[in-house]
């Protein structure tokens, strides 16, 4: 019996695609704010459940070159995977279904977009990393994951969300929204905008070396929040996932982006800005799971960027809010009308920590990195 109330459209959608089910139940999945994603229980025994989606397509503008990332990406890893004895494709990588006219997307009569995955059973995601060896085994999966794909062309991939972590054009609004003040609270922040401003320079290194050609451009997942991985039985990183935003970057913003969830002590929207702190050993056992797989395949100068990106995060993070705020919350939704505002305190409150400890979390770094490097050329 289907158990929600979409359940004659989304039968009708289910049958566009080439799957072995007959449904027992669908119903909503997960807690993503993009896409609307429903579990599909199968009724028939020994063969897989699956999880199908609508793709949000007001925030992915092109759907079908988006999908063909994830196919592009999917193929690559499987074929990688493939040529090691003690790995498993099918619970190391998603796998799309196609649809019933060989595609991997359906069109509804709306103009909604639907995909349908394999589930992947006995696995779970988390979204707060408690332990170092939680922490280890996220750095370890997504070096392994920008490992495996640093042999595939990034010019063959779409930019899913243009400028996604492009601090120049964050910049850019965020004076644009300075400008305009349509609420005039530019008065009440002026901190927070001399604090911004202090450190432009500084905050757009990572995008300079890109534009000399002195980093690489790969493919990078950018969205690496803990729970894009999923872990299986045993708490060891099994698949990552979420692969919307996979596209072209630099590999310092995947782990910048990692780290600002991981080392923070509180949460993104901290009031009580003492309650803020860093969890050093959380970052050291991160780092060293991403060195472990990483560093053989790292350029030097991608190295040097790392801890770059551990300080451009949260700023551009805190910036974005601080932005939305001036615009008068139009991006993000709040809670209270001050939400964005506190945001902003918590992600610059988070950035000034960093800051202070810099050359410990170079040192981590780097230590970590020589490390590795050492042991891989024995």
């Amino acid at each position: 019996m289907i158990q929600i109330k979409e359940q004659v459209d989304l039968l009708t959608i289910v049958s566009n695609f080439q799957i072995a089910a007959d449904p027992i139940f669908i119903q909503p999945f997960g807690s993503g704010h993009i896409n609307d994603t429903y579990y599909i229980k199968n009724n028939h025994s020994g063969e897989p459940d699956y999880l199908l989606q609508r793709v949000n397509h007001l925030v992915f503008k092109d759907v079908p070159a988006l999908i063909n990332n994830i196919v592009l990406v999917t193929s690559h890893l499987r074929a990688k995977l493939g040529g090691i004895p003690s790995a498993d494709p099918c619970k190391e990588v998603l796998t799309l279904i196609k649809t019933n006219d060989y595609r991997y997307f359906h069109q509804d009569e709306n103009g909604n977009f639907w995909r349908v995955y394999k589930y992947i059973e006995n696995t779970r995601s988390i979204d707060i990393v408690e332990t170092n060896d939680l922490a280890f085994e996220g750095g370890r999966a997504l070096a392994k994951f920008q490992t495996l794909l640093f042999d595939l062309d990034a010019n063959l991939l779409t930019d899913t969300i243009p400028d996604f972590h492009n601090i120049s054009m964050r910049l850019t609004r965020f004076n644009t929204a300075l400008v305009n003040d349509p609420l005039c609270r530019k008065a009440s922040v002026v901190n927070e905008i001399e604090f911004i401003q202090k450190r432009v320079q500084k905050m757009c290194a990572i995008l300079e070396l890109g534009k000399k050609r002195k980093l690489p451009l790969r493919i990078t997942h950018n969205d690496t929040k803990f729970n894009n991985i999923l872990l299986d039985e045993q708490g060891r990183a099994q698949c990552i996932i979420d692969l919307d935003t996979v596209m072209p970057g630099y590999i310092a913003y995947d782990f910048g982006d990692a780290i600002r969830t991981i080392i923070n002590t509180a949460a993104e929207d901290e009031k009580d800005l003492k309650k803020i702190g860093l969890n050093m050993p959380l970052f050291q056992a991160f780092t060293q799971g991403y060195m472990k797989e990483s560093a053989a395949f790292l350029t030097e100068d991608e190295i040097q960027s790392l801890p770059m990106a551990v300080l451009l995060f949260p700023y551009m993070q805190g910036l974005r809010f601080l932005t939305d705020y001036l615009n008068g919350d139009t991006y993000y939704k709040i809670n209270f009308p001050s939400h964005n505002l506190q945001r902003t305190r918590s992600q610059l409150q988070l950035f000034r920590l960093l800051e202070e400890r810099y050359a410990e979390i170079e040192m981590i770094i780097f230590n970590e990195a020589n490390l590795y490097l050492t042991d891989n050329n024995k």
